[in-house]
């Protein structure tokens, strides 16, 4: 192999790392990581949205929850139904 080959492989390889680091977006990254304010402010709205995320999510589950008990205490079943109606009571207690 001789200098212009061994050159022009260099150059292909340097190529190719260049588009790969481009595919990356590693400069539009830098400018993220080093404006602090802005990846403080992103990382602030990520928390509030999975928590109200989380608010909404536990809500309906608890609603799901509630309707599924005040069904089965409707329906009297023998040994579980007066538990389930106190539960259901004390949970629409403390919703109003």
């Amino acid at each position: 192999m001789d200098q212009h080959e061994r050159e022009s492989l260099l150059i292909r390889q340097i190529d190719r790392w260049i588009a790969a680091m481009e595919r990356l977006h590693l400069a539009e990254y830098v400018s993220y990581v080093d404006d602090r304010r802005r990846m403080l402010r992103m990382h602030f709205l990520g928390g509030v949205v999975r928590g109200v995320g989380m608010a909404v999510g536990f809500t309906i589950l608890g609603a799901i929850l509630v309707l599924v008990l005040q069904d089965l205490a409707r329906r009297n079943l023998p040994l579980i139904g007066d538990a389930l109606a106190q539960i259901v009571n004390v949970v629409q207690r403390q919703m109003e």
